[in-house]
């Protein structure tokens, strides 16, 4: 099967296009600004959602912690995605935490004023409605992939994905330093830190990737893409 991004990672879409002028002057008149500095906690796991997240600025990781500590980074959103809606339709705490990856600025919906935009507005409704859907592929998308894969395809996989999460625009063929820690780079493929950087290391020994510091430069992607192409 040919590789296509949007198996495993969503295209950015605004929360705005689908509501009237009156809705979306209503949400943007009480938007609440709020900053947090790297490894600062938006939200955490089984906490109920006070409202909806608009990312302005900056990456915005998602994962559960085992019982040793350890992170499982489920997702990661970048500028222009938004979040935390899913456990507030649901009524249930969210089953996640969320942690700014770098210093990143938000746009916040309290709750009460989204709920009473969503009881209004069916297009908005069916909108939530589609990204849930879509949502819900790219997860299991990912999980069946990374449960069945050697950690070199999974690695290969991650780099594909995290260059579109840190291009400026949507076409991920051009070059971008991917500025992510090893420790978050490991729990996103969901390996220990030493694997990984052994297998950086080979992938760097291929001349697949640069490195420069914790930043990587993808210098071969047609060689990841052979590599998942054949997943």
């Amino acid at each position: 099967m040919e590789f296509t991004i949007n198996r495993y990672h969503l295209t950015s879409t605004s929360l705005f296009d689908c509501l009237s002028y009156n809705e979306e002057q209503l949400i943007k008149d009480k938007l609440i600004r709020k900053e947090y500095i790297k490894g600062e906690y938006l939200f955490n796991e089984k906490s109920y959602s006070k409202g909806v997240y608009l990312l302005k600025k900056g990456k915005v990781k998602i994962f559960q912690t085992n019982s040793e500590g350890k992170q499982s980074i489920v997702y990661i959103y970048k500028k222009g995605d938004y979040f935390g809606y899913r456990p507030l339709l649901a009524n249930q705490p969210h089953p996640v935490s969320a942690v700014a990856m770098d210093n990143a600025i938000v746009s916040f919906i309290p709750k009460e004023l989204f709920l009473s935009v969503l009881d209004k507005s069916s297009t908005l409704a069916q909108k939530l409605l589609e990204n849930l859907s879509m949502e819900f592929s790219v997860w299991i998308n990912k999980m069946t992939i990374f449960s069945q894969y050697s950690v070199k395809e999974r690695v290969a996989l991650s780099l594909l994905i995290l260059n579109q999460v840190y291009q400026r625009n949507e076409d991920s063929t051009k070059p971008v330093f991917i500025s992510i820690n090893r420790d978050d780079f490991a729990g996103f493929v969901g390996t220990a830190k030493e694997t990984l950087v052994r297998m950086l290391r080979i992938f760097k020994d291929e001349r697949i990737i640069t490195t420069q510091g914790t930043k990587i430069l993808i210098v071969k992607y047609r060689a990841l893409l052979n590599m998942v192409n054949e997943m």
